[in-house]
This record gives structure tokens, sequence and C-alpha cells, in this order.
């Protein structure tokens, strides 16, 4: 409640206490008036409680909603450093695979996820086959290697 409309309660009051005075009823008027100042002020303090609760609410919320965004970048940072990782492991084992005479990258094809290796394609020996898994195998950050290589003689 603001200032004007207190002002305007008291005034409502003290006439009210005015005509009840004229009345030849003093002592009540006074007591009446008196109520409805205590009850305009507790009112008024619980407005203030009220609001003091809704603000330090407000603020805890915001609190977390920031915690949670911070948390939300930091997954997507993660997901994003993952992905790096994993074309970066892709790309060296391509090239590891292209250093190998035996081996043609181009008939290769090298997907990562997570630090593990696909090898899809075709070899033309089960050794460069073989040959292929362990170069995969020795790439920095990988976890695994699934080949799927088929030997294919004349065609690697």
């Amino acid at each position: 409640m603001n200032k004007h409309t207190l002002t305007t309660t008291a005034a409502a009051v003290l006439l009210a206490g005015v005509a009840l005075t004229g009345c030849g009823k003093r002592e009540s008027a006074e007591s009446t008036a008196a109520n409805s100042n205590d009850s305009v002020i507790a009112q008024a303090e619980q407005k203030g409680r009220d609001l003091k609760a809704d603000a330090s609410s407000g603020m805890d919320q915001a609190k977390q909603a920031g915690r949670d965004m911070a948390q939300d970048a930091k997954a997507a940072t993660d997901k994003a450093g993952d992905k790096v990782a994993d074309a970066v492991i892709t790309t060296s084992v391509n090239a590891e695979l292209a250093k190998d005479s035996s081996l043609s990258a181009l008939k290769i094809n090298v997907d990562t996820a997570n630090g593990r290796v696909a090898l899809r394609g075709t070899a033309p020996s089960e050794a460069a086959r073989e040959r292929a898994t362990q170069l995969a195998s020795n790439v920095k950050g990988v976890v695994s290697v699934d080949n799927q290589l088929s030997v294919e003689p004349g065609k690697g």
C-alpha cells in the first residue's frame, strides 16, 4: 500500500470517528479508528514481507538459471571438443593409411565416433587388412578399431 492510500484510509477513519462522536459514540469511534489503523499497518507489513519473499525467490531462480546455462555451455563445448577430436583422429588414420604402399586410403572409408574408429572398404590382402587395423590403433586418441574391410585381391 502506498503512502497516499494510507493517508486516505486514515482520513476516512478519522471522518468516521468524528461522525460517530457527534452521535455520542466517541469511545467506540476512537476504538474503531485505532483498530483500522492497526489493521492497515499489519496489512502493509505483510505486503512488505511478501514482496521480500518474492524477491528472494526470484533471485534464487535467477541463480539456478545461471548455473543451468553454464552447465549447458560446458556440455556443448565438450561435445564440440569431442567432434574436433574425432575429426583429428579420422584425418590421422587416413594419413597413416596413405603412407602404407600396400593400402589405398582412397578405397578405405574411416569413420570415428568417441574415439572408436570404423574402417570400411577393401584391402588387397588379409595382411593389408590387418596392417590397417594396426595403423589405426596406433593413432593417438583411438579407443578401438572396428575393421570391416573386405579382402579383394587386385582392388586394394
